[in-house]
C-alpha cells in the first residue's frame, strides 16, 4: 500500500497539497462572487492534479501522470472556462440571496471539517489506517464532500449548485489518489468525461431556464410553484 511506504518528505508534500485543496474550498464559502468560486475550483483542481503527479512519482504509478494531465486540462482549465463563459453570457456575477453571510458559512464549514476529522479518525481505526496521511486524506475527502453539499444548500444560483457537485467529486477523487492510487485508468477517464458532459448539460439547462423563466435562482423558482 502506498501510504505505508512513504518517506517523510513525500508525506509532507502530500499533506501540504491536501490541506491547500481543502482551504481553497473555503474560498467558495467565504465569497458571494461567482468568479471567485470558479477560480477557487480551478486552483483546487490544479492542486489535485499536482497531487496525482506526486503520487505517480513516489508510488511508481505511471498511469497517474496521464490522469494528472487530464485533471489539469479538464477540471483545472476546461470546466472553469465553460463555467466562466456561462456566467458571463447570463450576466451572473454574484449570489444575491444567500442564507448565511460568508463568515457564518465559513464557521459552519469549519464545524463540518472537524466532524469529518472525527468520522475519519473513527473509520481509520476500524479499517486499520493509522497512518497520518491516510487520516488527512480521509478528512479532506469527507470535508470536501460536506462542503460541496453546504454550497448547494447555502447558494441559490444554479452555477453554484454545479460547483457544489464538482467539489463533491473533487473530494472523492482526491481521496482515491491517496487511498487507492491503483484505481483502473479507464474508470478515471470515464469520471473525467462524465464531468464534462454534466457541466455542458447543466449549462444548456441553465441557459434555457434564464431565457424562459428569467432567473437562475432556485429561491426565485420556488415562487413559481402554485
Amino acid at each position: 500500500m502506498l501510504i505505508a511506504h512513504l518517506s517523510s518528505l513525500a508525506t509532507s508534500i502530500f499533506s501540504f497539497l491536501i490541506t491547500i485543496a481543502l482551504v481553497l474550498s473555503f474560498v467558495m464559502i467565504g465569497s458571494h462572487w461567482l468568479r471567485n468560486h470558479i477560480l477557487a475550483f480551478a486552483a483546487e483542481s490544479w492542486v489535485i492534479a499536482i497531487l496525482s503527479a506526486s503520487v505517480a512519482y513516489y508510488g511508481h504509478y505511471k498511469e497517474l501522470y496521464l490522469i494528472a494531465i487530464l485533471t489539469a486540462l479538464f477540471r483545472g482549465s476546461l470546466l472553469p472556462y465553460l463555467l466562466l463563459r456561462l456566467a458571463k453570457r447570463l450576466d451572473i456575477k454574484r449570489e444575491f440571496t444567500p442564507i448565511f453571510r460568508p463568515a457564518s458559512g465559513m464557521v459552519i464549514g469549519s464545524v463540518l471539517v472537524v466532524f469529518a476529522f472525527v468520522i475519519s479518525r473513527s473509520l481509520g481505526g476500524t479499517l486499520g489506517l493509522a497512518n497520518n496521511i491516510a487520516l488527512t486524506a480521509l478528512t479532506a475527502m469527507f470535508g470536501l464532500k460536506l462542503i460541496g453539499f453546504l454550497l448547494m444548500i447555502l447558494r441559490s444560483e444554479a452555477i453554484s449548485h454545479i460547483l457544489g457537485l464538482l467539489v463533491i467529486e473533487n473530494g472523492i477523487f482526491l481521496g482515491s489518489q491517496i487511498l487507492v492510487p491503483g484505481l483502473p485508468l479507464l474508470l478515471e477517464l470515464v469520471i473525467l468525461f462524465d464531468l464534462l458532459i454534466i457541466v455542458m448539460t447543466f449549462g444548456i439547462l441553465v441557459r434555457y431556464l434564464k431565457l424562459d423563466v428569467g432567473t437562475t435562482s432556485s429561491r426565485d423558482l420556488q415562487k413559481l410553484v402554485g
